[in-house]
């Protein structure tokens, strides 16, 4: 089966469970599928990290092609991956076991429904703290030893995706849909119902906005001084 979107599914429930053997079988024997570096970069890096038998080189064909995209937060992925390689320095990152799609959503969600907060001893991540969390005792977001607050950015690089997604559409007439469905206010909504009549397209776009974010994610902790860990089992490896 090389249906992108079927590769897809079954690339991110290895990822997510941590199965290598899994995850290994489908980059050696499937094509990889378009827009999901971030996704199987996150995969080897765990599967390196567990010393899985081939997992070195595929990882090393990642780097090279997040650095030949160069999309926001590959360079982050091609850093990590190397280092875990052992082809690179240590990032000065302190591993944090962060969901980047929860977080993802944090960063870039209605600005009216408040900002977030990471919790720095889980790595779980708040939404609405100012306005729908009830702080208890021990939820004072204040404090910078316990809680990493996540500043709500809104939609604009979510609009972005949108115009450059367009702008390689194939079909002049598909693009000129979704262009004009992105006009003025309703733009994300009325993107989504165009891309409804596409299916496969609309595949591929939520593969690329899924990355885009994913990678966004992963730049912003950066810059906040962590990493995300690597897998499920991350923790106990000692990362």
């Amino acid at each position: 089966m090389s249906d992108p979107r079927v590769i897809r599914r079954e690339l991110r429930g290895a990822v997510l469970t941590g199965d290598d053997a899994t995850l290994l079988t489908i980059l050696r024997e499937r094509p990889w599928p378009e827009n999901a570096l971030q996704l199987i970069g996150d995969g080897l890096g765990g599967a390196v990290a567990r010393k899985a038998d081939g997992a070195d080189q595929p990882a090393r064909d990642c780097v090279s092609a997040l650095r030949e995209r160069g999309w926001r937060g590959d360079e982050e992925l091609a850093d990590a991956l190397e280092s875990r390689l052992g082809n690179g320095p240590a990032p000065l990152l302190r591993p944090l076991p962060v969901d980047l799609e929860e977080l993802a959503m944090a960063l870039e969600g209605d600005p009216m429904q408040g900002n977030g907060a990471i919790d720095l001893t889980t790595g779980a991540v708040w939404q609405g703290i100012d306005v729908f969390v009830e702080p208890e005792e021990d939820m004072d977001f204040d404090d910078p030893d316990r809680w990493l607050l996540v500043h709500c950015e809104g939609s604009r690089a979510g609009y972005r995706d949108m115009t450059s997604f367009i702008a390689d559409v194939e079909d002049p007439d598909v693009a000129d849909r979704l262009s004009i469905a992105i006009e003025g206010r309703g733009a994300f909504r009325r993107f989504k119902g165009q891309l409804n009549r596409w299916p496969d397209l609309e595949s591929t776009w939520y593969a690329y906005a899924d990355e885009r974010q994913r990678g966004r994610a992963r730049e912003w902790l950066a810059g906040e001084g962590y990493c995300p860990v690597w897998g499920p089992v991350a923790l106990s490896s000692g990362q």
